[in-house]
């Protein structure tokens, strides 16, 4: 099986395990669930089927079934508060003691990487702004950037992007871009993205008051909708978001940071 600390979701570790025990013997759910203490001997597959969530009084004694201790039995707890979490900041907090129980032991966490790029909006901007301004101190970025960042947020930003090679020090304060491209499909990703998603929606919102209009491009429009209309607007927002992308890396002589947000979502109900 694959370490425990390249999982985030503990429904999935959990079915890996028992596919695991199956290939070796005549393993079941209901000598699964004997071996950790229940009395119902479909429980841990309705779990495992998310028809049902793991308590915490039930974390222990699936751990032991599972033979987990020390720092495997404390990343699954984690696991299962992360998992049953609702609440986006409750997640974060639990994430970050994962990452630190899996980093104790030298361990990889899957996509703890994207989750430190895309928790926080001042990661993307350092990254193209920093090469643009070699020899710049954080202060000095700060005040370019038009929305309130600390000096001591970019100096962290920039110690991250250095760390996960996303730019390289080429000197003393000058940096210039990677090829690497951060990328991920777990959990711990979908949250951070919503995070990053959430303070650039914020930034837009702040661009409203303090950025001149011919600066800046918002607009929207309220409209009514089928499903077949849906679709074909979501085709064409992530085609023009290409295209964006496209004429960006025809600058020939780069010399400011803009964001582009695409936002399209429902306002009511389906009637």
């Amino acid at each position: 099986m694959k370490p425990i600390t390249e999982y985030q979701d503990y429904r999935k570790y959990m079915l890996d395990y028992f596919d695991w025990r199956k290939r070796s013997s005549a393993f079941s759910w209901r000598e699964f669930s004997k071996l950790a203490g229940f009395a119902s001997p479909s429980y841990l597959k309705l779990v495992c089927d998310g028809k049902s969530s793991l308590s915490r009084v039930g974390v222990p004694q699936v751990a032991a079934a599972m033979g987990l201790k020390d720092h495997e039995f404390e990343y699954f707890k984690l696991m299962v508060d992360f998992t049953n979490a609702t609440d986006d900041e409750r997640k974060k907090e639990v994430f970050r003691k994962m990452t630190e129980v899996a980093n104790e032991q030298r361990a990889r966490v899957l996509d703890a990487d994207a989750f430190d790029y895309y928790e926080s909006a001042v990661n993307s901007i350092v990254r193209e702004l920093a090469p643009l301004m070699p020899g710049a101190l954080p202060g000095e970025l700060a005040k370019k950037i038009k929305h309130t960042f600390t000096a001591q947020q970019v100096r962290d930003s920039l110690k991250l992007l250095v760390k996960l090679d996303i730019i390289k020090a080429l000197g003393e304060n000058v940096y210039e871009q990677t090829d690497k491209v951060i990328t991920g499909s777990g959990e711990a990703l979908a949250l951070a993205l919503r995070s990053m998603n959430g303070q650039m929606i914020d930034l837009a919102r702040e661009a409203v008051e303090k950025i001149a209009p011919g600066e800046r491009n918002i607009s929207g429009v309220t409209i009514g909708v089928d499903e077949t209309a849906v679709k074909r607007v979501f085709e064409e927002v992530n085609r023009f978001r290409k295209q964006v992308i496209a004429i960006a890396g025809e600058s020939k002589k780069i010399n400011q940071v803009y964001r582009l947000n695409l936002q399209f979502f429902p306002l009511t109900e389906k009637v």
